[in-house]
């Protein structure tokens, strides 16, 4: 979510002191981790909020290739490793990187990131949609290692 390695060892070691402080106010109501991974989900949104990161639909630009076939993709081609997939994810506009990462790796549903990050539900499946298309093009360009 940060694209930054330093920044979300940062995030990481700030949940886990937030945790700790806030250890008292575990209800068991869901599994430690899943209470652990809100926090730091939540410390990431707060901090790349205070960056004032645009939501808006109009972030994430049509740059697909007009010749683009759906149909015509090798699916031998699509075999991803997951530094391509990171390295494509890198390369997306933070607030769509963002919520491409709630919705494919932490799990949240389009109504669940609405409300965490105060958008609609629409811009989060448009910006997930466009943030999913953009990644499968740049991976279907980006050679095979």
């Amino acid at each position: 979510m940060m694209n930054n390695a330093d920044e979300a060892k940062d995030m990481l070691q700030e949940g886990f002191i937030e945790a700790f402080h806030r250890l008292e106010s575990f209800r068991n109501e869901s599994t430690f981790g899943a209470w652990l991974k809100r926090i730091v989900v939540n410390k990431c949104i707060n901090a790349l909020e205070k960056r004032k990161i645009e939501w808006a639909d109009e972030e994430i630009t049509d740059s697909i290739d007009a010749n683009y076939d759906d149909e015509t993709i090798d699916e031998e081609y699509l075999k991803l490793s997951v530094e391509r997939v990171k390295r494509a994810m890198g390369l997306l506009p933070e607030g769509a990187r963002v919520i491409f990462s709630l919705y494919l790796l932490e799990g949240y549903d389009h109504n669940e990131i609405s409300e965490i990050l105060s958008i609609s539900e629409s811009t989060s499946k448009t910006q997930f949609m466009r943030a999913r298309q953009i990644v499968k093009e740049m991976l279907l360009k980006m050679p095979i290692v």
